[in-house]
């Protein structure tokens, strides 16, 4: 069936995907259009935009679940928002098929333009055992489950009277040495620290944290000091560290590495890479390497009239001979100047190319550390860098009562220790997005074999 009549005489703009780039689109099309020029359609899978640079820090009981989302209506002021999950695209008919979350019903709906900002979902690449064993950490609801299965493993252990068991239990490898696993190996630590003293049977010195990166140092792709800076500031934390050796395979029992050493575990935290949303891989735009759409540098696909992509399941050329990079501060700035394309194309004007130079990059440590990657590869450490992590990031939170939220959850965490209740707020056919778009089991409670 049709949503819309066919025929309409407005142009229509379907956006696919709420994410940072998709809801800058919508909210400067809302800005430059006027009502009677576009009808604005925004399709998304989840209800809310997840600001994720945030997520680290709901894993450890630092930040309630709910304040680091925004839902997604009260953002919007003429924009229709359709819950649903995107099936297809067809590109040939212009228009795109989908299942509405909540109802299971499919529908269509035609377009002339169409913005693909579904954003992105973790990848396993293919390596043996793991999809079936480890912990995504992409969505909310991964988070949700991670924080509970952590949780879990501390009751658990304190029950366990076998050292070689309770071992394995207290033992947790963060897969992946970029800025989603180390600032999730810094967040660990502080949540382990602040509520150990519950657990009489659980020492903090029997909680072993691995740091896993197959490159020389962590965070690859920036300055080497920035991460052998990370790598001691961690590593002064209890956290153990482990460079230049990456994953083979995974079992039952924990994590065989390329060098053939292996690590006994009940917990993998997978953070090693992502790929662009596996809805994109089902039409047949242009996509390179990475499985990302191909764009000019208007962020249009040639070939494809109509057809716009933005975020992180989009390669934008850069001007330098590469793309730009799948980050946040990226997707919030090419989602603005996508829109006023649309509205260029619309009113018969020229697009523009798409250029901006990164302003940084900085990952929290832990511990009120961080590091910081300035304009001018300027390197920042420490206290000043954390400081200027969490001042940056509360600002770019979306709404007010959003960024009081955040501040309050901070300052109870200076007074008090963590909550460590686990909610088993997920049904028995509850499913991380993330981890099924990787093939990784779905679960809604933590399971181990001993």
């Amino acid at each position: 069936m049709l949503d819309f009549p066919p025929g309409s005489i407005r142009p229509r703009i379907v956006i696919l995907g709420g994410g940072f780039a998709g809801m800058a689109v919508a909210q400067r099309l809302e800005a430059r259009l006027r009502p009677d020029e576009a009808e604005i359609i925004l399709i998304s899978r989840e209800n809310f935009t997840l600001f994720t640079p945030m997520l680290p820090e709901v894993i450890s009981g630092e930040l309630d679940v709910r304040h680091v989302v925004t839902p997604t209506r009260p953002q919007l002021r003429r924009t229709r928002f359709v819950l649903a999950e995107v099936q297809q695209l067809d590109l040939e008919a212009k228009s795109v098929r989908y299942t509405h979350t909540l109802t299971g019903q499919s529908a269509s709906m035609d377009y002339d333009h169409v913005v693909l900002a579904m954003g992105s979902s973790t990848s396993t690449f293919g390596l043996p055992g793991v999809a079936q064993r480890a912990f995504a950490l992409k969505t909310l609801e991964d988070a949700g489950i991670l924080r509970n299965r952590l949780v879990w493993l501390l009751e658990l252990a304190d029950a366990t009277p076998d050292p070689e068991q309770q071992a394995r239990l207290l033992t947790i490898v963060v897969v992946g040495g970029g800025f989603t696993g180390v600032e999730a190996a810094g967040e660990l630590v502080g949540l382990f620290r602040s509520v150990v003293r519950f657990y009489p049977n659980v020492a903090l010195r029997k909680i072993r944290l691995i740091l896993l990166e197959g490159g020389a140092t962590l965070l690859p792709g920036l300055p080497p000091n920035m991460g052998r800076y990370s790598e001691r500031a961690l590593a002064a934390r209890g956290i153990e560290i482990i460079t230049g050796d990456g994953v083979s395979a995974a079992d039952d029992r924990g994590l065989v590495l390329q060098s053939g050493r292996r690590i006994e575990t009940a917990t993998i935290v997978w953070s090693a890479g992502i790929t662009p949303s596996p809805s994109v891989e089902r039409t047949a735009l242009p996509l390179n390497k990475r499985g990302a759409v191909l764009t000019d540098v208007t962020m249009r696909v040639e070939g494809f009239a109509g057809v716009w992509a933005a975020g992180d399941c989009a390669a934008i050329p850069n001007g330098a001979g590469g793309t730009y990079p799948p980050t946040a501060q990226h997707a919030i700035r090419e989602g603005p100047v996508l829109a006023d394309n649309i509205v260029a194309t619309l009113r018969g004007k020229p697009p523009v190319s798409f250029r901006f130079t990164s302003l940084g990059m900085m990952a929290s440590l832990g511990g009120r550390k961080a590091v910081a990657q300035l304009p001018g590869d300027r390197i920042l450490t420490g206290f000043p860098a954390w400081f200027l992590w969490r001042s940056y990031y509360l600002l770019r939170l979306p709404g007010l009562d959003r960024k009081l939220r955040v501040a309050f959850d901070w300052l109870l965490e200076l007074l008090f220790p963590r909550d460590i209740a686990e909610l088993r707020i997920y049904s028995r056919k509850a499913q991380s997005s993330a981890a099924v778009d990787a093939g990784i089991a779905p679960r809604d409670e933590p399971t181990v074999n001993l």
